[in-house]
């Protein structure tokens, strides 16, 4: 592509050299820059980019996109100046990679908790409905069938439209994909078309990044300020900010909800350990997921693939066939009858919501063992309310750690356990070994008893330090259930 084009696209306030050469590639590290190249020199969080300009052309970018000149242009090199490097990554990496979000349906989904259900649940449905679909999550990226490993839950722009054009030249017609509050504020998504957007709740989360529950609030409220009017905007009205999300948007408003007036509204009939019957807007539905908040994202799939266009019928035939997304709500059972949970639960809110469905559907003297940790530094205010809420749900709680990273995990679990309060000290154990914490949950289980592990779900590793080491829920309970005989 000529630079010309990018220059365009970008929206150049000057540009400095000649501008008439051929771009093959764009990157943001200068250590990776290569010869035709264009660098984009990003104001990260850890270091900014304008700072290796210099590094970047040495190793061949023909071309620099920043917000400051640097003391000394190289010839040869063509200098374009943008207001914002943030936005100007985006709008780049579409016009680089030809617009590809403008021949899909794009679909977001923003929101504390809920966006990787509801965006692999749209997946596996428009899949179902015989279309060619892509998916971007928090678990796995996928070009249709063929499976992209996931490094973020909002990959960067160049990663986003290269994605997306492998999508488009695939065949698929629709993508659903997650859209995280750090992606919106760093304006990854710049550039994307979307053909609607999907608010599911929001929670205490982030503010390690946002600082308050205000600005985390403003981040996702972006998103749909920016949606078309050709897009839709479906709501949770369930959620006391669900109306707040939507109040500047250009696109049509949708609602839908459990327990509120919405365009789809959603009862549960009856609840069971293996699903749930459902009503929604007066239609009996069955699915295989448990509890009040999969019941909400149900609505929230229901609807929008019906604002989407799927067919009625098949749309509730397809829904009652779709199982549990990896590490939300999964089950490990043992050969004596302990049943496990395995969940992604990391924040306060989806803590309470999981372990309330837990208590709603135990029977009799089943006890619950809740295995928590807290990921090392991140958010640390939500520590001691997650340590609370498991203490207070749980017939036992087991602190432990979860990707302590650069902190130290009894460090962690003493903030953790000052939300305890003192009369759950003596059902609240902290063990600073996650693998113990789950072998200690295993022992103390009886027949029929549950066990949660939260905070980490599908994940497969465990981060301590700047290593990631293999870690998987899953493959623990089952070694422990295999190791106690149980």
């Amino acid at each position: 592509m000529k630079l010309t084009s990018i220059i365009e696209a970008v929206q150049a306030l000057s540009v400095h050299g000649n501008a008439d050469v051929d771009i093959s590639a764009l990157g943001f590290s200068s250590k990776e820059a290569a010869r035709g190249q264009c660098f984009i020199a990003l104001r990260g969080t850890q270091a900014d980019g304008h700072s290796f300009i210099a590094e970047a052309t040495a190793g061949g970018a023909a071309a620099v996109v920043c917000e400051q000149l640097p003391a000394e242009l190289q010839p040869g090199v063509c200098y374009v100046v943008v207001k914002s490097t943030d936005s100007a990554a985006g709008l780049a990496a579409a016009a680089f990679y030809g617009n590809p979000s403008r021949k899909l349906k794009l679909v977001g989904v923003t929101g504390t908790n809920g966006k990787t259900t509801i965006a692999t649940l749209l997946y596996k449905l428009f899949k179902a409905l015989g279309r060619k679909v892509g998916l971007i999550s928090t678990v796995v990226y996928m070009v249709d069938d063929k499976t992209v490993e996931a490094t973020h839950t909002t990959p960067d722009a160049i990663s986003l439209n290269r994605i997306m054009r492998d999508m488009v030249e695939a065949g698929c017609t629709h993508c659903f994909m997650e859209v995280s509050s750090h992606a919106i504020v760093q304006r990854r998504i710049e550039g994307l078309q979307f053909a609607g957007g999907i608010f599911s709740n929001i929670t205490h989360d982030h503010l390690d990044y946002h600082k308050t529950f205000e600005e985390y609030l403003r981040a996702k409220k972006m998103f749909f300020d920016a949606l078309p009017k050709e897009a839709f905007a479906l709501t949770n009205a369930d959620e006391r900010n669900g109306a707040v999300m939507v109040q500047n948007t250009k696109a049509p408003v949708k609602t839908y909800a459990l327990r509120t007036f919405a365009d789809f509204k959603c009862r549960i009939i009856e609840p069971h350990t293996d699903g749930m019957l459902l009503e929604i807007n007066g239609t009996e539905l069955w699915t295989k997921l448990i509890g009040d908040f999969n019941a909400s994202n149900v609505c929230a799939i229901y609807g929008a693939a019906t604002l989407l266009g799927a067919p009625h019928d098949e749309l509730l035939r397809i829904i009652s066939t779709l199982g549990a997304v990896a590490g939300r709500f999964e089950y490990v059972k043992s050969p004596s009858g302990i049943t496990a949970i395995v969940d992604y639960a990391h924040t306060p809110d989806a803590l309470e919501n999981v372990i309330g469905t837990i208590n709603r559907l135990r029977r009799g003297a089943q006890k619950l063992i809740a295995v928590v940790g807290c990921g090392g530094n991140r958010d640390r205010t939500k520590r001691p309310l997650m340590a609370h809420i498991a203490s207070e749900g749980s017939d036992t709680a087991i602190l432990t750690s979860d990707n302590p990273r650069k902190e130290k995990p009894e460090d962690i679990l003493r903030e953790m356990y000052a939300g305890v309060d003192a009369a759950a000290h003596k059902k609240t154990l902290t063990i600073t070994d996650r693998r113990e914490a789950i072998k200690a949950a295993v022992m103390l289980a009886g027949k029929d008893d549950i066990i949660l592990v939260a905070g980490k779900g599908h994940e497969n590793y465990q981060i301590i330090g700047t290593e990631k080491h293999h870690f998987d829920d899953k493959e623990v309970l089952q070694e422990m259930f295999k190791e106690a005989g149980k």
